[in-house]
C-alpha cells in the first residue's frame, strides 16, 4: 500500500495548473449512454474514479480512446449490457449516475448500490423516488437497484427534499428522453450540473433554468452525440489554496474558475490571506499571521463540504477559536482523530468541530480515511514540524491528478513510496 512522506516547513512558490473536475467528468461520461455515436470529452482528468467509470462504460459495450490532444472519444453506438456490477462500482458512489441514462435509452437497468468514501449515508432513495415519478418500475434486492419502463419515460414534476447533486444529474439525464416536460424543483445548483446541462443541450436537449433551483426539461425522442470541455476542478483549486495558506509562501493557481469558489475565497480573505483573482487564475499569499474563521457547509453557492476537512487543517494553525459546522454528511469528521495525532486541539460537539488554533503541529504517522480527509492531512503536514507519513493514500488517487508532482513543483518536500508486495 502506497504512502506519502511529507517534510513540513517548506514554503510554496510558483504555479499550479488545475485539472478538469472529477465531479463534472463523471456525469458527462454517464451522459454518453443517452445517444448512440461518438462523443468527445475534453479536459477529463486521469483519476481512479474516471478510469473506473470508463471501465463501467466498457462493460456496457461502449468503447473509448484517448486522442493525441488528450480528448476522450466515447463511442456509445452499441450497448449490449445493462448491469453495473458490484465489482466495478464498489469504490465509486457516482456509479449510480448510469441508472437514469440506461433506463432512458435501454428501458432496463440493473445497478449495484454504489460505494465510495465512508463519510455518511448517501441515500439512493432520492434517485428511486424521482425515477418512479417518471414511470420507472423499481425494485431494490440483493444490493442491486433494478428498473424497467414500458415505452418512454413520462415527464412529471419532481421535488427533492434537499438539493442532491447526483440525484439532480440522474433525473436531468433521464428526463431528456422522456415524453413531455419534467420540472425538477429544489434542484442542486453546483457548477458541475451547469457543465452537464451544457453537454445535454449540445446533444439536442431542451433545458431551462441553468444555475437555478428549478430545471425544466422538455423531452425529446432522441439525442445526438455531444462534445464538451470539462470545467476546472474547484475542489482541487481550493485544496491548493488552503495548502499554500498552511505552508506559507505565494502561488498562482491557473486554469481555474474563481467564480466557482465564492464562499472559500471570502473565508480565505477573512483568515488574513491575500487573494487576487482574474478570469482564470487565483494568486494567494500568506504575508501575516493567520486569523481563525468559522465555516458552515451548505449546498452551492455555500461553503463546499468537500473543502471542510482541508479548511479545518488550516484552522489548526490559525490563532483563535474556530467553529466548523458540517451540515451535509454526518460522518465527515473522521480526519479529526488523525489531526489530533499531529497535535491539533479539536473537540467534536454534535455536527460541529471546535478548533483551538495556533498550536504547533508535529509530523506523525497518520492514516487517510476518505478522499478529502486525505487532502486535509497533506495540508496539515505541510505546516507541521518534522516528517509526516500518510498511509492509505489510494483515496487521493480518486480525486487529485498528480498531487505529488504539482506540490513538488512549487517547493513542497513530498514523495510517494510504493510498498513492495511479496
Amino acid at each position: 500500500m502506497d504512502t506519502l512522506i511529507i517534510q513540513g516547513g517548506k514554503t510554496l512558490s510558483g504555479t499550479i495548473p488545475i485539472s478538469g473536475a472529477k465531479n463534472a467528468a463523471l456525469p458527462a461520461l454517464a451522459a454518453t449512454i443517452l445517444a448512440p455515436g461518438r462523443h468527445i470529452l475534453h479536459n477529463v482528468p486521469d483519476l481512479r474514479d474516471t478510469r473506473t467509470m470508463l471501465l463501467l462504460l466498457e462493460s456496457f459495450g461502449i468503447t473509448w480512446q484517448r486522442r493525441d490532444d488528450g480528448a476522450l472519444v466515447i463511442d456509445a453506438t452499441e450497448i449490449d449490457n445493462i448491469e453495473a456490477s458490484y465489482d466495478l462500482v464498489k469504490t465509486m458512489r457516482a456509479s449510480v449516475l448510469v441508472l437514469g441514462p440506461l433506463l432512458a435509452r435501454m428501458k432496463r437497468a440493473r445497478v449495484s448500490l454504489p460505494g465510495g468514501c465512508a463519510i455518511g449515508a448517501r441515500p439512493i432513495d432520492f434517485h428511486m423516488k424521482a425515477l418512479a415519478m417518471l414511470g420507472v418500475d423499481l425494485t431494490l434486492e440483493h444490493g442491486y437497484v433494478e428498473g424497467k419502463v414500458s415505452g418512454r419515460l413520462s415527464g412529471n414534476t419532481v421535488y427533492f427534499d434537499i438539493p442532491s447533486v447526483t440525484a439532480t444529474e440522474n433525473i436531468l439525464m433521464a428526463a431528456t428522453l422522456a415524453k413531455g416536460t419534467t420540472v425538477i424543483k429544489n434542484a442542486a445548483r453546483e457548477p458541475e450540473i451547469g457543465n452537464l446541462i451544457d453537454m445535454l443541450i449540445g446533444m439536442g436537449a431542451t433545458i431551462e433554468g441553468r444555475d437555478s433551483d428549478q430545471l425544466i426539461v422538455k423531452g425529446t425522442e432522441e439525442l445526438s452525440p455531444g462534445e464538451i470541455s470539462i470545467i476546472p476542478d474547484r475542489i482541487e483549486t481550493g485544496t491548493y489554496l488552503l495548502a499554500t495558506g498552511s505552508a506559507g509562501g505565494a502561488i498562482t493557481v491557473t486554469d481555474c474558475r474563481p467564480d466557482h469558489l465564492p464562499a472559500l475565497l471570502a473565508k480565505l480573505r477573512g483568515a488574513g490571506l491575500e487573494i487576487e483573482t482574474g478570469e482564470d487564475f487565483i494568486r494567494i499569499a500568506r504575508t501575516k499571521i493567520l486569523k481563525s474563521v468559522d465555516i458552515k457547509t451548505s449546498p452551492y453557492p455555500g461553503f463546499p463540504t468537500d473543502l471542510q476537512a482541508q479548511t479545518m487543517a488550516l484552522m489548526c494553525i490559525s490563532p483563535g477559536l474556530s467553529v466548523i459546522a458540517e451540515t451535509i454528511f454526518e460522518n465527515r469528521f473522521m480526519h479529526v482523530a488523525e489531526l489530533r495525532r499531529m497535535g491539533a486541539d479539536i473537540r467534536i460537539d454534535g455536527h460541529s468541530a471546535i478548533v483551538m488554533g495556533g498550536t504547533p503541529l508535529f509530523g506523525a504517522p497518520v492514516m487517510a480515511t476518505d478522499l478529502r480527509a486525505s487532502a486535509s492531512l497533506v495540508v496539515a503536514a505541510l505546516a507541521a514540524e518534522g516528517e509526516t507519513v500518510i498511509s492509505r493514500v489510494y483515496h487521493l488517487d480518486r480525486g487529485y491528478d498528480n498531487l505529488v508532482g504539482k506540490l513538488s513543483n512549487v517547493g513542497a518536500k513530498i514523495r510517494r513510496i510504493s510498498e513492495k508486495r511479496e
